[in-house]
């Protein structure tokens, strides 16, 4: 257990960012959620609408290093594949 204060505070400070990051995280799967959900129902201009939506949640994800810049890029560029092999089929 910790013995100084400034042990105590970091303690205080690492569960705020704990819970603060794991929240955002909740909200960028959830955001990616939507755009998996439109692309299984075929529905391509719901599955743009969600992915504009869904970007700047995961770039921001991404800004605060929730998550790497490369996984954010990764993820957006599969899904935006997946969204344009919807107009092909």
């Amino acid at each position: 257990m910790a013995n100084t204060a400034s042990a105590r505070k970091r303690i205080r400070q690492t569960a705020v960012r704990t819970e603060r990051n794991a929240a955002r995280k909740s909200r960028m799967r959830t955001f990616i959620k939507k755009v998996e959900t439109a692309i299984a129902g075929g529905d391509k201009e719901a599955a743009v609408a969600a992915l504009r939506a869904a970007q700047p949640e995961m770039q921001r994800a991404a800004g605060k290093g929730v998550v790497h810049a490369n996984t954010v890029s990764r993820k957006v560029s599969r899904l935006s594949a997946r969204i344009k092999a919807l107009a092909g089929a």
